[in-house]
């Protein structure tokens, strides 16, 4: 383990656990996709299934590019006056639209803060997950 910088603890990586109740915790994330060598970055609600994230969305471009290339990374982050934290998942994104599995999205709570309608369900299977955290300077 490093040494203390200016008082302040070394960052530390988030145990998987701890990524997944950070992941369960925020209000909401961001979906990275890249197609044809340019990238975007949606903001999306979303709810924890197990060890996939799943979010409601609506025709447009994201559904468009995650049918294109459907890897992608999802990021939450947040901090407090003392602390930071910063939560990456990679995996595979599929929109469904299976009425039993939309029936069990639907039990999941996923209110979208924009006012279109979204009707479209999609799922990321996570392969992997990286987490970090860190105490901030004080203010």
């Amino acid at each position: 383990m490093s040494e203390q910088v200016d008082g302040r603890n070394p960052t530390r990586h988030l145990s998987d656990e701890e990524c997944w109740q950070r992941l369960r915790e925020a209000p909401y994330g961001r979906v990275a996709l890249a197609v044809a060598g340019e990238v975007d970055i949606f903001p999306v609600n979303h709810k924890i299934d197990g060890t996939s994230i799943v979010f409601r969305t609506a025709p447009g471009t994201k559904l468009l590019e995650l049918t294109i290339r459907d890897h992608v990374a999802f990021q939450v982050d947040g901090f407090t006056e003392r602390e930071a934290f910063s939560v990456v998942a990679k995996g595979t994104a599929r929109e469904f639209d299976r009425q039993g599995e939309v029936a069990a999205a639907e039990r999941l709570g996923i209110e979208p803060w924009a006012p279109e309608q979204k009707d479209r369900w999609v799922r990321i299977d996570v392969t992997e997950l990286h987490g970090r955290w860190f105490e901030r300077r004080a203010q």
